[in-house]
């Protein structure tokens, strides 16, 4: 494999100048810069990332830390952070804690010796100050950690109320909240619990008891959800309407009704939340609150370059969302 020594003697130039050239570091004449850039070719010479990026003390580098990419919302939202963090010149470190403190406590000691400029945090279970501590640019998705980390979300609060709304609007008066529940220390950091909050206003207001139903803990096996959904809905004929969390669970509802032979929509209604591609994808398809990934995304990606780049930012940011009406309402 060439180095670096190989480039300089090539290109009759000192090992001293191909580094500058390679750093950007100094001033290089055209001439020199594309000579070594040709020899570098010729040589398929490949430069040390790392030894650059301790040079430079900059990688061009964001970890990020998800509970898992298989998730469809994670996937999209890691799709679309990835690409606006390229149109700033970063790559992204993808890791999935599956809300796992070990786990997720190794990718911090991973993240901090490939020494990535900034984190984004969709997944935290750890302690708090094992970020604080980093002393690294962060953003936080849906989850409120410290008022020292800024954080980006969506208005689950009113994606709640609409959810719920359109139900009530529909005729239905015995809905239920569906949601998985989520272990660890920092579960009620979490945001998307508003959702409940919005769900339990809009019944309250319009004279009904809400009703809720919890899937296992996210990260345990899933295998068995269309199972529990089913037992439920037998044991609760009476439900005509139901607010899923995510649009995952409102699909395997529309399934456990299919099982149960009960019609869409007109014996149940289904609303999901997130508005992933599998929403317009499913049969019926999926009427949902939409969170704007995209917007969201890219936002995130700009605070985190404004904290590496020494800009004020601002702490929280909240996105609106929409309902968007399909076939299962």
């Amino acid at each position: 494999m060439p180095k670096i020594k190989d480039v300089a003697k090539q290109a009759g130039l000192s090992v001293n100048t191909v580094s500058r050239v390679l750093n950007n570091r100094g001033y290089i004449s055209q001439e020199t810069r594309e000579k070594v850039h040709q020899v570098m070719k010729e040589l398929n010479y490949q430069p040390n990332e790392m030894a650059r990026a301790l040079f430079k003390k900059k990688s061009n580098m964001i970890g990020l830390i998800i509970p898992t990419v298989a998730h469809p919302f994670f996937a999209e939202l890691t799709y679309h952070l990835e690409y606006f963090a390229d149109q700033k010149g970063y790559k992204l470190l993808l890791c999935n804690s599956n809300r796992n403190v070990s786990k997720e406590g190794d990718y911090i000691d991973m993240l901090k010796k490939n020494q990535v400029d900034a984190i984004i945090m969709g997944s935290a279970v750890l302690d708090v100050q094992h970020y604080l501590h980093l002393n690294l640019p962060m953003v936080s998705f849906d989850r409120f950690l410290s008022e020292d980390i800024p954080v980006v979300t969506s208005d689950n609060l009113e994606g709640g109320r609409l959810a719920t709304k359109i139900l009530i609007d529909k005729g239905c008066r015995k809905p239920v909240f569906m949601y998985r529940g989520i272990d660890g220390p920092y579960h009620r950091a979490m945001l998307a619990s508003e959702r409940e909050r919005g769900y339990d206003a809009e019944l309250k207001n319009a004279g009904i008891e809400p009703l809720h139903f919890q899937l296992e803990e996210e990260g345990k096996d899933d295998s068995g959800d269309d199972c529990a959904i089913v037992r439920f809905l037998q044991e609760h004929p009476e439900i005509d309407g139901v607010f899923a969390s995510s649009d995952v669970i409102a699909a395997r509802v529309i399934q456990a009704c299919r099982q149960l032979k009960k019609d869409i929509p007109s014996e149940i209604r289904i609303v999901g939340y997130d508005d992933v591609q599998l929403a317009s994808l499913i049969t019926p398809r999926l009427s949902t609150v939409r969170q704007p990934i995209r917007e969201m995304s890219e936002y995130m990606i700009q605070l985190v370059v404004k904290q590496i780049e020494g800009e004020d930012i601002d702490m929280q940011s909240t996105f609106p969302v929409a309902l968007i009406e399909r076939g299962t309402t």
